[in-house]
């Protein structure tokens, strides 16, 4: 039997809000609340056709609909058959030049995350020599999670109109121009990655022309922009995705390649273990790419 804790809260609009963990499906969430699919879609007002929910977001409950405290079922059908994940909790050590920014950039993970775990201040200084705790998601089980498309199992488009590549690529194109970076550097990512097709959601749920995932947006969002970022709009898709690279950059010292290599694997991952063969393949591309552009 998998057992999934249920949260939720009272809600000023007549509504219960549910937090959605890794390994929801709505499917599953409706079920348990004995409502129909299509209305919890309807009352959310889902994207993606109301196909894509995300672990960490919240959904609206409809007054009267049960609130107990957790559900589950036999794997195999339900709200169980849905992927499982664990958070892994690994160490790092504060170098001269680190910022918070930077080391979550490197790890792939949420700086606001990683200030919780290391239980820093409020100004989220960090010092040389000082140990922080990086907590990353690690699936456990195979199925479609809450952080991809749920109902597909792969990679899918977003419903409704979209951009042409050609405004993709000017919108890319002037992105790069305010954070002063090469935008044939960053056309080539968004090439690579997408093809620049703004409609594009990875099965790991990476979206848009710069396949950003959704907690590196959160974590963009936050720490390096300061504002929300809709990762389904390319104007913002173009600016977390550049603001990464910006980052990247910095803590490369403006090595292209291995910057690239970062955006792909995780800088942290580069660093202490090389490339592997499958980053290299996609630096050899990028850079390549960026000849042409």
């Amino acid at each position: 039997m998998l057992l999934l804790a249920l949260v939720a809260t009272a809600s000023t609009s007549g509504a219960s809000l549910y937090r959605i963990r890794s390994g929801d499906t709505l499917s599953g969430i409706a079920h348990h609340f004995h409502m129909s699919l299509h209305r919890l879609v309807a009352f959310n007002h889902l994207p993606g056709a109301g196909t894509t929910i995300y672990a960490g977001a919240y959904l609206h409950i409809p007054t009267g609909a049960p609130r107990a405290t957790s559900y589950g079922g036999s794997r195999g059908g339900g709200a169980a058959t849905a992927a499982r994940s664990r958070t892994v909790v690994s160490t790092y050590i504060v170098k001269p030049g680190d910022t918070l920014i930077g080391v979550a950039a490197r790890f792939r993970a949420s700086a606001r995350r990683i200030a919780a775990y290391s239980h820093l201040p409020r100004s989220l200084m960090i010092v040389i020599g000082q140990r922080l705790r990086i907590p990353r998601d690690v699936r456990v089980s195979g199925g479609t999670s809450a952080s991809s498309a749920t109902g597909t199992g792969g990679a899918y488009q977003m419903s409704g109109p979209a951009p042409s590549q050609a405004t993709v690529a000017a919108v890319l194109r002037a992105t790069a121009r305010r954070w002063h970076i090469d935008p044939r550097l960053v056309l080539a990512i968004g090439w690579q990655e997408s093809g620049f097709n703004q409609r594009w959601v990875s099965p790991t749920g990476a979206i848009g022309a710069m396949q950003v995932e959704p907690y590196t947006g959160d974590f963009v969002s936050r720490y390096v922009v300061g504002r929300p970022l809709n990762l389904r709009k390319i104007s913002d898709n173009a600016t977390a995705g550049v603001a990464l690279l910006a980052v990247l950059l910095r803590e490369t010292r403006g090595n292209a390649g291995q910057a690239v290599a970062g955006y792909y694997q995780g800088l942290a991952s580069v660093q202490s273990r090389g490339m592997y063969a499958d980053t290299k393949r996609y630096v050899a591309n990028v850079l390549a790419l960026r000849n042409r552009f």
